[in-house]
């Protein structure tokens, strides 16, 4: 692949709800600009962007990839991103990648809650962004409704760059609203045609609008379009272009990816009205002087980039896909990992074609490239030069919160699970690892269930390795409500010295649920000798980490040794360790135990309307309202109070009740304690599970 300055260089990506056509019209593209010789199909499993293994398998996409076009002398790096919410950290890395936008709306399904979304990262990044109808060719499809709906949503903004031409039901051609001309399609041709009668109303109408737009860019303009002056097709383009990059238009045009009807326009359009990376603006901190660095895509300036997305592959191996924000980067060049603090040599220097590697000798800024196996870079990380260490902002992901507990299938298997998890939350950073050591569990969070469920059937076909998902254990805690007094005494003898240890104690609640427990003596009179205290604290120590009523950890216990006796040869450290282990049973059984369950502070966001479903279902699930916040775009954040064993779940439920509109987030405050019956319940499931198979926990 030729190199591309930087004002050639279009960065695009391809955004919408899952099955919208984002995966064909990127075939359209490979197609069109000679990449592919035959346009692939997402169910026949050969599209270029979807080619891992599970993609292929479940007809949809799981992770972003980048197609380099070369169009016309300028290169568009087009990035394919799934659509489906559980792999919403693939298409955010990619939106910090792009530099310009195509939401993609399935014209006979018209908008989606996926068009919001990717209509919100849009706006997030802000974006210039262009809206696709595909689907065109089918029946029922409808652009005329899809503008409608997008500009009941979104205002004026939308600006309708094409208009289509149908007969007899099929789509034929389409009125170009800027020309004010119609094409048909003959074959593979398209030619000029007549615009028909029933789209000349329509024209006028949104040729007027673009007008205005165009003449809202300057008072020169405003004062000619007054003047009733009109513009030249190249002043329209020009003011359209300064329209489009500042977001204060958004056109519209559409097609069929199949039959690839409108792609050459939009590939046209892309080139035409899209910024380049010098029209954007970028800037880092130079880490040496402290000092704000405007990289801005700038050839001239020192040489940076970021890593903005990482491909773990056991095929292909490990490159990290890098975006260069200023200077030229070229084959061996040395650069520092900002974050790292390692310098190394890069080598080679390549541009992904999906998975298909291809050297180039340069990369200039504001291009997409990859490097291969960097060693320890990550997403996120800053390249540069260690003259001047540029670091960048990270990448903004998404927060996974639905968990599941994970057990290998085969004990032999935990290390080589433990590397190929490390290689996929590198890759993926919305999937995370964590070691419960408490509950003796170990913890898989991902973005929801069919996330993790991709997760397991990978590491079986790429890493041959097989996990089971299971529910996680709920973090309950035991502790006490009352006081008790005990005394216990261990005697053993048998034959030469024996064991004794008496111990008398108290034990009350000690208000602080932080520590397990607190332990003082009040021993008058040498009952129990001095060097016996520290067995009787090691006693305790034990006995908190497995309580006696369902063998979960113990917390805010407060207990006092005040008494006891000791024999001068028959009494040790083991046997008062002993003594204090039965007597904290004992008296922790009398003294009222509770078992206390995790809660945590939850925010739903959802639109209005869901809000009285939405509150109905956390009151069943033990939650208490707290209260409701109204956002922009009339939605509500509910605020809840609810144990954490009631999210199980959550995820799945809430799309369902939402129709995937509603997004949560929740974080651990505080512990409580359990309702009677959730009490009992637990308790007999412990104690069964801990009869059956002691060596469980």
């Amino acid at each position: 692949m030729k190199v591309y300055t930087t004002d050639k260089i279009r960065n695009v990506v391809l955004l919408g709800h899952g099955g919208s056509g984002k995966t064909s019209l990127a075939e359209a593209f490979a197609y069109l600009s000679g990449i592919t010789s035959r346009m692939g199909k997402v169910p026949d499993g050969n599209t270029l962007s979807d080619y891992g293994k599970e993609e292929q398998k479940r007809k949809f996409s799981i992770s972003a990839s980048v197609i380099p076009i070369e169009w016309e002398g300028y290169k568009i790096n087009l990035i394919d991103t799934p659509g489906y919410f559980d792999f919403v950290g693939e298409a955010e890395e990619a939106v910090s990648a792009a530099g310009a936008a195509i939401i993609v709306v399935n014209g006979k399904s018209g908008i989606e809650v996926g068009t919001q979304k990717a209509w919100e990262l849009c706006e997030k990044y802000k974006l210039p962004r262009f809206i696709y109808v595909s689907n065109m060719d089918v029946d029922n499809a409808s652009f005329r409704q899809v503008v409608e709906d997008m500009t009941n949503l979104y205002g004026k903004r939308m600006a309708p760059f094409n208009l289509p031409i149908r007969e007899d039901e099929k789509f034929v051609g389409y009125v170009n609203v800027v020309s004010e001309t119609g094409h048909r399609w003959q074959g593979k041709e398209v030619v000029d045609a007549e615009i028909p009668e029933y789209n000349k109303a329509n024209l006028e109408m949104c040729r007027d609008t673009l007008m205005e737009a165009v003449a809202e860019t300057s008072e020169e303009m405003m004062e000619r379009y007054f003047g009733g002056e009109t513009f030249s097709d190249a002043e329209i383009r020009a003011a359209l272009r300064t329209n489009i990059c500042d977001c204060s238009i958004v056109p519209m045009t559409m097609g069929s990816n199949v039959l690839c009807q409108g792609v050459y326009t939009l590939l046209d359009d892309i080139v035409k009205y899209m910024p380049s990376p010098e029209n954007r603006k970028l800037a880092g901190i130079n880490t040496k002087t402290n000092e704000i660095y405007n990289a801005d895509y700038d050839f001239s300036k020192a040489k940076s980039a970021v890593i903005w997305k990482t491909i773990v592959d056991p095929f292909i191996g490990k490159y990290s896909l890098i975006k260069v924000n200023s200077g030229v980067l070229k084959t061996d060049d040395l650069l520092y990992n900002v974050d790292t603090e390692v310098e190394e040599k890069i080598g080679k220097l390549y541009v992904l074609q999906a998975n298909k590697p291809m050297e180039v000798p340069e990369l200039h800024a504001g291009d997409i490239g990859a490097l291969a196996k960097l060693s320890d870079a990550k997403t996120g990380n800053s390249l540069a030069t260690k003259a001047a260490p540029i670091k960048y902002g990270k990448v903004e992901v998404s927060t996974p919160y639905t968990c599941m507990r994970y057990k290998p299938k085969n004990k032999g298997d935990v290390d080589k699970i433990s590397q190929a998890l490390q290689k996929m939350t590198n890759e993926d950073l919305t999937l995370k690892v964590v070691n419960d050591s408490e509950n003796r569990q170990t913890l898989l969070y991902g973005m929801g269930d069919q996330h993790l469920d991709i997760v397991v059937s990978r590491l079986l076909n790429e890493y041959k390795v097989d996990v089971e998902l299971d529910k996680p254990k709920v973090a309950y805690k035991e502790t006490i409500r009352k006081q008790s007094d005990v005394e216990y005494k261990y005697r053993k003898q048998s034959g030469g010295h024996g064991q004794y240890g008496h111990v008398k104690m108290r034990f009350s609640p000690s208000e602080n649920l932080e520590e397990a427990y607190e332990f003082s003596q009040e021993v008058v009179g040498g009952t129990v000798p001095k060097n016996y205290y520290p067995a009787v604290d090691k006693g305790l120590q034990e006995s908190v980490l497995k309580g006696p009523m369902a063998a979960y950890p113990v917390v805010g216990v407060k207990a006092v040794l005040y008494d006891g006796s000791y024999h001068p040869v028959d009494s040790s450290e083991q046997a008062f360790k002993m003594a204090t282990i039965q007597a904290f049973k004992k008296g922790f059984m009398e003294a009222h135990p509770v078992l206390l369950e995790p809660i945590a502070s939850l925010k739903v966001t959802v639109p209005d309307a869901y809000t009285g479903d939405v509150m109905g279902d956390l009151n069943k699930r033990r939650g208490r309202v707290l209260g409701m916040n109204p956002m922009a775009g009339g939605k509500q954040v509910i605020e809840a109070e609810i144990p954490q064993s009631s999210l199980h779940g959550y995820c799945t439920d809430l799309r369902s009740m939402t129709g995937g509109r509603g997004e949560y987030c929740y974080e651990f405050i505080h512990y409580e304690q359990a309702p009677s019956d959730v009490q009992e319940k637990e308790i007999a499931a412990r104690a069964a599970k801990v009869a059956e198979n002691s060596s469980e926990d």
